[in-house]
C-alpha cells in the first residue's frame, strides 16, 4: 500500500491496483477565507499544493469523509470528472449530485467496490455546542485482500467511536487528523497530540499516520510540537508525520 499526503487531509491511496483520492482540498494557497473565530487569521490553504492538480486527480475514485470546505472545496468540485465514483457518508450525496456528480455512493455500513471493502465508522467533530454545530462526520476502513487494512479516521477527536473502530477492525494503519483545530471558544475539534497518543496506546499494533497539520488556519498544532510530544511519551516509533507531498509505502 502506498499513501501520499498531498496537503492537509488530502491523500492519494494506492491499494488493490486502484488509486483513491481522499478529502480533496485542491485550491491555490490563500484562495479561501480564514476559518472564522480563530486565533490565526491567515487565508487558506496556508500552503500551496506540492504537486500538480492533474497528478492528484488522476485517480479511480474519491472518498470524502464530510463536506466541510477543507475536505472538499470548490476547486475539487470543478476539476474532478463528474462521472468518477465518489464514496461519502449518508446525507452528503445530495450535495455532490447538486454539483453535477452522477456516480455517488453513500456508505451506510459497508460498500464493496472493485475488491475494496469500505466500512463507515463514527466520530465526533468536537464537544458540546461547537461539536453539534460542526455536524456529522465519518471515518472509513478500507480493506483489500493481501494488503494492510487502513483506517481513515476523519475529522474527529479521540472518543468512544474511535475506540470502537480500533477495537472492531484492528486496522494495521490508522490515518488520524491531528492539528488540534480549534476556535476561540470551545475545545479542539480534531485530534490533539494527546489524542494521537491515546490511539497509539489503545491499539499498539497499528501504525499511525498523522496528517491535517500546518495547512489550515485553525489547526494550531505543528508537526514539531506533535513530534516532541510523541518522543517524550516514547511513542514516536509508532507514528509517521509525513510532509506535504511525501509518499509512504506500508
Amino acid at each position: 500500500m502506498k499513501i501520499q499526503l498531498v496537503r492537509h487531509a488530502t491523500l492519494v491511496l494506492q491499494l488493490g491496483g486502484k488509486r483513491i483520492l481522499v478529502d480533496p482540498m485542491l485550491g491555490e494557497a490563500e484562495s479561501m477565507t480564514p476559518a472564522a473565530n480563530s486565533a490565526n487569521t491567515r487565508r487558506n490553504p496556508l500552503v500551496p499544493l506540492p504537486v500538480d492538480v492533474e497528478e492528484v486527480t488522476d485517480v479511480d475514485a474519491v472518498l470524502v469523509t464530510h463536506m466541510h470546505r477543507d475536505h472538499f472545496d470548490d476547486t475539487a468540485a470543478s476539476v474532478l470528472s463528474k462521472g468518477i465514483p465518489i464514496f461519502c457518508q449518508p446525507g452528503d450525496e445530495e450535495k455532490f449530485e447538486e454539483s453535477g456528480f452522477s456516480n455517488v455512493h453513500p456508505v451506510d455500513e459497508v460498500y464493496i467496490w472493485n475488491g475494496v471493502e469500505i466500512s463507515r465508522t463514527g466520530g465526533r467533530h468536537g464537544t458540546g455546542e461547537v461539536g453539534r454545530q460542526m455536524g456529522p462526520v465519518s471515518g472509513f476502513i478500507l480493506e483489500v485482500e493481501e494488503e494492510p487494512s487502513i483506517y481513515i479516521a476523519g475529522d474527529t477527536i479521540y472518543c468512544s467511536e474511535v475506540e470502537e473502530a480500533l477495537r472492531k477492525f484492528k486496522p494495521q494503519i490508522s490515518v488520524v487528523n491531528a492539528g488540534a483545530a480549534q476556535f476561540l471558544l470551545g475545545d479542539p475539534i480534531t485530534m490533539t497530540a494527546e489524542d494521537v497518543g491515546k490511539v497509539c496506546r489503545y491499539l499498539p499494533e497499528t501504525k499511525v499516520v498523522a496528517v491535517h497539520l500546518e495547512a489550515f488556519n485553525h489547526c494550531l498544532l505543528s508537526r514539531n510540537e506533535l513530534q516532541n510530544y510523541l518522543e517524550g511519551e516514547r511513542l514516536s516509533n509508532q507514528v509517521l508525520i509525513p510532509q506535504d507531498g511525501e509518499s509512504l509505502v506500508l
